[in-house]
């Protein structure tokens, strides 16, 4: 088979995209792949599992990886949201109790509509970003950052947390593990 930039494991220029912001898209995608395997065929009582009352779920984590993006979609890309969805995203970044008591009782199908719906919105907007916008710097903290860095923690942090996401799947009770 010839290589291909279209492939998971490629990372590379994408069409669509300025090269450098394909590399990024293409690893973005790749974790989100990986993500998506590592919560197929889970339901509902496997997605509110707490392996212990300080834990979180895998529910809390998918929706915490869509928090996050959308996050860093207001802080790079400009994007607005309403005071409704910026609530929803404070929990969702924040986890904790408050999180644990809120976000529970979703299939899987609503945790995924909510991760392609954000994502969709991510790269659309980096499709009409150039690799010069990607590697503009400014505050982050007290530090100095590039676009490149924050999406790239983007990522990131999903892939941290699809580690523990396979984790609770290894640990749930086997009556809650899918067929």
């Amino acid at each position: 088979m010839e290589p291909t930039s279209r492939s998971p494991y490629v990372v590379g220029p994408l069409p669509g995209f300025t090269p450098a912001v394909g590399h990024l898209v293409s690893m973005m995608n790749y974790v989100r792949m990986t993500t998506l395997r590592a919560v197929e065929g889970l339901g509902v009582g496997a997605l509110d599992h707490l392996l212990d009352g300080d834990a979180n779920s895998i529910g809390m984590l998918l929706e915490h990886a869509a928090c996050v993006e959308e996050w860093y979609q207001e802080a790079t890309l400009g994007i607005t949201f309403d005071e409704e969805a910026r609530t929803r995203r404070k929990l969702g970044a924040d986890l904790g109790q408050p999180a644990r008591e809120a976000i529970r009782g979703r299939g899987l199908d609503a945790y995924l509509r909510r991760l392609d719906d954000v994502r969709r919105v991510t790269l659309k907007e980096l499709a009409d970003r150039d690799d010069a916008w990607l590697f503009e710097e400014s505050r982050w903290g007290d530090d100095v950052s590039n676009n490149y860095f924050k999406w790239f923690h983007v990522f990131e942090d999903e892939l941290n947390h699809r580690g523990q996401i396979r984790i609770i799947r290894r640990r749930l009770p086997p009556e809650l593990r899918p067929a």
